[in-house]
C-alpha cells in the first residue's frame, strides 16, 4: 500500500511467472461468489458510510495459499519495508504480472459491480461517469495513462507493527473504490491489528470507523472522496485507511486495487 502517489520502483517485467493460487472448487468459482452478494446492500452501505463487508469470500485453504506465496520471489514487482518510508511498521509486496489466479478473479469479477456505484459517485460529484464496464477495459486506460505495473500487494504486520492513515494513489488514474481481505483469523493468528477509516468532512473534525473482520472476509471502501447528500445538495468527504497495532501474532491481508501505477 503506497502513501505516496509513486510506488517504489520495481524489478524488471522478465521474469517468471508468479505462482497459481487456484480457487477452492468446493466453494465455487470466485466470480459466481462475487454475483451471489447482495449488491444492493453493498452500495447502500458504500453510499451511508464509505465502505461495505463483502461477506467471507475466501476460505481458510485459499487465505492459506495466498500467504504462502509471500516468500515465493517471482510472485512479487518489489517489496517495501514501512518504518524507514514513515508509513507505520510492517512491510508489504506488489503482486507481479501475471497475478495469481485467485487474485485476478477477484479484480475481475468485483470490478464491474463496483464500475456500477463508481459511475453513480462520479456523476453525483461532477465528474466524467466513464469507467469501462470490464476491468481489462479500465487497466487499458491505465496503461494509456502510463501506469502498467500492478498494485494488488500482500501486506505483512508482526507484533507492534501498524498502518499510518493513507490512500492509494499511484498516479492520475484512480479508480474510487478498492477492497481489502483479511487472510489471517483474528483470536488465532494475532490480535489488535483492526482496520481502521477516517472521514474528513468538511469543515467538521474528522469521524473513525473500526472495521472488525473475520478470516476470509472482504471490505469495499472509498479510495479518496465519497459523495455525501447534506441539506444543501451533494458534497464530497475524503477518506482515509490504516491498521491500528498489532498487540500478538502475525497478521496477513490481501488489498485489491484496481487501478495500475506508474
Amino acid at each position: 500500500m503506497s502513501h505516496t502517489t509513486t510506488p517504489t520502483s520495481g524489478v524488471g517485467s522478465g521474469r517468471a511467472a508468479a505462482p497459481r493460487v487456484a480457487a477452492d472448487a468446493t466453494a465455487g468459482p470466485i466470480a459466481a461468489r462475487v454475483a451471489a452478494l447482495d449488491w444492493g446492500a453493498v452500495g447502500a452501505a458504500l453510499d451511508e458510510r464509505g465502505y461495505a463487508s463483502l461477506g467471507v469470500l475466501l476460505t481458510p485453504a485459499e487465505c492459506a495459499a495466498l500467504v504462502a506465496t509471500y516468500d515465493a520471489a517471482d510472485a512479487f514487482r518489489s517489496r517495501v519495508v514501512m518504518a524507514p518510508r514513515g508509513y507505520g511498521r510492517g512491510e508489504y509486496k506488489y503482486f507481479a504480472y501475471p497475478l495469481p489466479a485467485l487474485v485476478a478473479d477477484l479484480r475481475a469479477a468485483l470490478y464491474p459491480r463496483l464500475a456500477d456505484i463508481a459511475n453513480r459517485w462520479a456523476a453525483l460529484l461532477g465528474r466524467p461517469a466513464d469507467f469501462p464496464p470490464d476491468h481489462q477495459g479500465y487497466l487499458d486506460r491505465c496503461q494509456a495513462a502510463g501506469q502498467p505495473r500492478p498494485t494488488p500487494l500482500l501486506l505483512k504486520y508482526g507484533v507492534g507493527d501498524y498502518n499510518c492513515l493513507h490512500q492509494d494513489l499511484y498516479g492520475a488514474e484512480c479508480f474510487p473504490l478498492q477492497a481489502v481481505f483479511l487472510l489471517s483469523a483474528p483470536g488465532a493468528d494475532f490480535t489488535g491489528g483492526e482496520l481502521v477509516l477516517t472521514e474528513q468532512r468538511p469543515r467538521m473534525q474528522s469521524r473513525v470507523e473500526v472495521v472488525p473482520l473475520a478470516q476470509g472476509e472482504g471490505v469495499a471502501f472509498a479510495v479518496n472522496q465519497r459523495p455525501v447528500q447534506g441539506a444543501r445538495g451533494v458534497y464530497r468527504v475524503t477518506m482515509r485507511h490504516g491498521v491500528s497495532r498489532v498487540r500478538a501474532g502475525q497478521r496477513f491481508t490481501l488489498g485489491v486495487i484496481f487501478h495500475d501505477a506508474r
